[in-house]
């Protein structure tokens, strides 16, 4: 109990700042047609805030089912290798339904206070470190879904740029950080660009956007990984000297 509770704690302050964005989410759902209690139950059972936009885009415009397991895998990709680094954190011989459990619970935030532990990460700690985000991010839907509601009509007609606003808020302070991250947002845009407005090719976003997505994704990403190498760390360097 003393683990879970400094879990709980420790996670305090991102349930907290997953309210706000997961408001946008319900009330995005709402005006996409999504019921209110379909919005909750959808944050309650993925805690994947880009997933579950680009998710009920697809579905709102009709994708089909392929297309929005591809997206939503390669959006969600990152859990994997986030995933595969928290066994190397986790206490020895931990059964694998507890395993899963913690799964379900890696985020960016979350895995980043996890893996900043200095002993091996218990499973009543974890437990703690994942309540609070899920609770604050399936009760900011609940909020923003129901809220939606009581809005005037143009009020939720002008929440459709939240969508936008959300991805842009996400991308642009570590582009600010990093020229790798800046370059593979342009390759994609640009992708992005050709698969929109070119003739013959735009056939590909035009029957729903969610392969032009994942092309332009894992194109990105290749080019990048293949052309830009990263400089080695300055303490790197000295130690290699050393």
């Amino acid at each position: 109990m003393k683990e879970y509770i400094r879990g709980l704690l420790s996670g305090k302050s991102i349930g907290l700042g997953y309210i706000p964005v997961s408001f946008t989410f319900g009330l995005v759902a709402v005006q996409m047609g999504f019921s209110p209690w379909l919005a909750v139950f959808i944050s309650f059972t993925n805690l994947a805030s880009a997933g579950q936009f680009a998710g009920i885009r697809l579905i709102e415009g009709g994708a089909p089912i392929i297309e929005l397991c591809m997206t939503t895998f390669v959006i969600n990709l990152r859990y994997f290798l986030m995933s595969l680094t928290l066994t190397q954190k986790i206490v020895p011989k931990m059964p694998l339904w507890k395993r899963c459990i913690m799964a379900f619970g890696v985020t960016d935030e979350i895995f980043a206070l996890a893996s900043m532990e200095k002993e091996d990460v218990q499973f009543p700690f974890f437990g703690g470190l994942m309540t609070l985000p899920i609770v604050g991010w399936s009760f900011g839907t609940f909020l923003g879904a129901f809220a939606a509601e009581l809005l005037p009509p143009i009020v939720q007609a002008c929440m459709g740029i939240a969508l936008y606003c959300m991805f842009i808020a996400i991308i642009i302070p570590p582009a600010t950080d990093d020229k790798h991250i800046l370059y593979s947002i342009l390759i994609a845009a640009a992708f992005s660009c050709i698969f929109k407005y070119v003739p013959g090719i735009n056939i590909i976003s035009q029957t729903g956007g969610g392969w032009s997505m994942i092309i332009s994704a894992v194109a990105a990403a290749a080019i990048c990984a293949s052309l830009l190498k990263r400089k080695p760390q300055n303490n790197q360097t000295k130690e290699v000297s050393a």
